[in-house]
């Protein structure tokens, strides 16, 4: 039987419902944090440590969960992602991937790049010119979203609607990110959750927000709908840019009528999303590292020794 290592330091219920997708497949996981792997560079032994997997490196490693901490401790924890990578050990999502959606101003530059509809946004260090932009913006009348450079669940973020709001406009770690708000279409506040896998969008649902807030985790309800091809194309496009084999997408439809990508996550949640479709995502996401990733290396392996 094939081993997998899960990276997570709260496995719940998504731990669990890998750990069985896995299984059905002919693979064991173990579930293992980050914070307790490390590098010894030492002649004739594995470079990268991993408890429970010390004689021998995993079939592969499933990322669904990189702690925060110091800038080092971070560093780190990419630098053994990368090191599994460049020890041919699958990596989903791998640490490049992680480092370009963890990094919103990254993502946004990447999107954009790309020729991807995303919010006009403005990364600086001056706080002077951050005023200045914001006062702009406002005079404009247009709202601003002030988001952690790093951050996900919508921790963090604050919505500047008038110029006594700049009272609250704070840099994270000495850098600021905000974006112009996208009003949605329709009543009251909602965008879309699609979900992609190996550049396919397999699922889809709008989040209904009980304030501009849409995160499931501040509340949102989710509903399911059909999937758009727009929509859907909008999303795939996304994740190619940033090169995942997986991630969840927020788009957000404008009173337009045009789709606005707002987000890239690199490591999804899908419990709600599984709430209101009949798939099973983690299914999905074990047969396509397992038959995507693991079976070439095997086959790899088999015509070498032949």
């Amino acid at each position: 039987m094939g081993r997998i290592a899960i990276f997570t330091d709260d496995p719940g219920w998504h731990g669990k419902v890998l750990k069985l997708a896995f299984a059905k497949l002919g693979f064991s996981s173990d579930f293992v944090s980050l914070t307790e792997c490390r590098l010894t560079i030492e002649q004739g032994n594995i470079p990268v440590i991993i408890p429970g997997f010390e004689q021998a490196l995993p079939d592969a490693v499933f990322v669904r969960g990189v702690p925060g901490g110091s800038l080092e401790e971070v560093v780190l924890y990419l630098d053994i992602l990368h090191a599994l990578k460049l020890l041919n050990v699958p990596v989903y999502n791998d640490g490049r991937a992680i480092e370009r959606s963890v990094d919103k101003a990254m993502t946004s530059f990447l999107l954009h790049q790309a020729g991807l509809p995303t919010p006009l946004t403005w990364v600086l260090r001056s706080r002077a010119d951050t005023i200045k932009i914001a006062e702009e913006e406002l005079k404009k009348g247009h709202y601003l979203i002030t988001k952690p450079l790093f951050g996900s669940q919508g921790e963090g973020i604050r919505r500047i609607e008038k110029m006594t709001d700049l009272f609250w406009l704070v840099a994270s770690n000495g850098v600021y990110y905000f974006q112009r708000f996208v009003h949605c279409a329709g009543d009251g506040f909602s965008d879309y959750r699609v979900f992609v896998i190996n550049n396919r969008a397999v699922a889809i649902m709008r989040r209904r927000g009980k304030s501009w807030l849409n995160n499931v985790a501040r509340g949102a309800s989710c509903e399911a709908i059909d999937l758009d091809p727009a929509i859907a194309d909008i999303a795939v496009q996304a994740v190619k840019a940033l090169a995942m084999d997986y991630a969840g997408v927020d788009i957000i439809q404008d009173r337009a009528g045009q789709y606005t990508i707002i987000e890239v996550n690199s490591i999804p949640a899908w419990k709600g999303l599984e709430s209101v479709v009949n798939t099973s995502i983690a299914t999905l996401l074990a047969e396509d590292l397992v038959n995507r990733h693991i079976k070439p290396i095997s086959h790899e392996a088999i015509a070498a020794v032949s």
